[in-house]
């Protein structure tokens, strides 16, 4: 089985969740018999093509900015992914299906779809319109809009995250329930092993004090991820427990009006901003933290929260999309009312409060990930995707 993948994103450059999903996934494919050759833009720079096995990578340069936005880079940049997608296409004598992650590689994918009649697979792993709230003000939301319905019309099969994502397709895009299969994301728990039971204490100073237990998030910090419902329960658990001292690790558009919020409610000496912070430094910060908190407004799945569950961290959540089929409230973690920051702080205290409940939703939560979340179950599951469309494809006049 050959399949030809676009992603908007790879290492070395991850932005979100997409990246990392398609990251963990491919070579989970491979393990399990696939031939990936994955075509991404060489953002971050790294090799043009490299290949393991029958993983292959190509990155493509993209076309020389600047741009006037994101539809323009997107559009722009798949031209020259499509053209790459062609030569490879005559050189390796064809692909059984081209698989799309998001609306970014919509259109190379669309044009490889209808120039040699092979069957189309898209993984929408977020909306324009959920991250709008269900609405669209903009002419660039618009047309993003456009092309995630142009995506999800013309895929043979639509790939969900979760249930709710599911429902974000179907309602947003008028497509049938039947044409949508729902595959989590997940995680790879070895990575966050090795820290279990290690000594951090002198790389936790860099954070706090002995004596602060630390409340930890860590992802884009943007409107929709609810920084700014957290800034506001600061001071509501530090009224009950003068111990917690908060850390928030990421960059995004809302940074410098977070921290001049903090700085005006005099709560600098217990927010720490880290800004863009390594992988290893991350997974060392999750080992160590008491709570691990995640208050978004919109997550179509939220891989971070599983991240923190593989670390064995207790986790706070807010119940919205994906967090809330992950996170069982009482169980793996605790959810809250979205947007609400008592409720927030409610969750929080209760996490640094009862640290032995916490501990046993942390260890309930880390054996859940290993069972369900893991890259070959993912693997098997989205191979049997591939298999019914071909078969399918094999049986359809085009």
């Amino acid at each position: 089985m050959r399949i030809l993948m676009f992603s908007w994103e790879y290492p070395p450059h991850i932005v979100g969740g997409l990246g990392k999903h398609v990251t963990e996934l491919a070579p989970a494919l491979v393990a399990q018999g696939v031939e990936l050759h994955i075509v991404t833009p060489a953002w971050a720079g790294g090799a043009h093509e490299e290949h393991s096995g029958n993983l292959y990578v190509y990155r493509v340069a993209p076309p020389d900015g600047p741009f006037d936005d994101v539809y323009d880079s997107a559009e722009r940049t798949n031209a020259r992914m499509g053209d790459f997608a062609e030569e490879l296409y005559a050189d390796l004598g064809g692909f059984d299906l081209v698989h799309v992650h998001d609306w970014l590689g919509a259109f190379a994918g669309e044009r490889l779809k209808h120039a040699h009649k092979i069957p189309l697979l898209a993984t929408i792993h977020a909306t324009e319109m959920g991250r709008n709230h269900g609405s669209l003000h903009e002419n660039l939301q618009q047309s993003i809009h456009s092309v995630e319905w142009w995506l999800a019309y013309e895929a043979w099969r639509v790939i969900a995250c979760s249930q709710y994502m599911a429902w974000e397709v179907q309602t947003y895009f008028h497509i049938p329930a039947d044409k949508v299969d729902v595959i989590a994301n997940g995680v790879d728990t070895a990575r966050f092993d090795r820290w279990h039971g290690a000594d951090l204490a002198d790389f936790r100073l860099r954070y706090a004090r002995p004596d602060e237990k630390i409340v930890f998030y860590v992802g884009r910090v943007v409107y929709e991820k609810g920084l700014q419902v957290l800034v506001d329960a600061v001071p509501k658990v530090l009224a009950e427990f003068p111990q917690a001292k908060f850390v928030i690790a990421g960059t995004g558009g809302m940074l410098g009006e977070l921290r001049h919020r903090v700085q005006e409610r005099g709560l600098a000496g217990k927010v720490l901003f880290t800004g863009y912070i390594a992988d290893g430094d991350r997974d060392r910060l999750l080992a160590l933290s008491s709570c691990v908190v995640f208050p978004s407004l919109y997550e179509p799945f939220g891989i971070v929260a599983l991240e923190a569950m593989a670390s064995r961290a207790p986790v706070v959540v807010s119940a919205v999309g994906g967090l809330a089929e992950v996170v069982t409230h009482a169980e793996t973690g605790i959810t809250t009312y979205p947007g609400n920051p008592d409720s927030l702080a409610w969750g929080i205290l209760h996490t640094l409060q009862e640290p032995a409940w916490a501990k046993q939703r942390a260890d309930v939560a880390y054996q859940m990930v290993v069972e369900q979340y893991n890259w070959a179950r993912i693997a098997r599951q989205t191979i049997d995707v591939y298999e019914r469309i071909i078969s399918e494809r094999a049986e359809a006049m085009w």
